[in-house]
């Protein structure tokens, strides 16, 4: 990968923030500064292709409301909470 040199403006906290992140990872501020970057320009990408084609996807039987969204995310997290609680009794990992 060739890098480009650039400048930019940055709000103090912002700086602040990136400097105590590069310190408790023990990088290079460019580096939090680049990753940055490259997560925004990825966030804002437009596709020239659809992420799926047609028959890629599957027939949920109609519409999905934000109801059942609701109900499958909470009884997911609820089955996942269920999973980790008879690891150790507690929530975690057993040792």
């Amino acid at each position: 990968m060739v890098l480009k040199r650039t400048n930019v403006y940055a709000d103090d906290h912002d700086l602040a923030l990136i400097k105590e992140a590069a310190a408790r990872l023990g990088v290079p501020e460019a580096e939090i500064i680049r990753e940055g970057i490259h997560r925004i320009a990825l966030a804002h990408r437009v596709w020239d292709e659809p992420f799926v084609a047609d028959e890629e996807t599957f027939d949920l039987g109609g519409p999905v409301t934000g109801g059942d969204v609701r109900t499958a995310v909470t009884e997911g997290y609820e089955a996942r909470q269920r999973r980790n609680e008879g690891r150790d009794g507690r929530g975690g990992h057993a040792a």
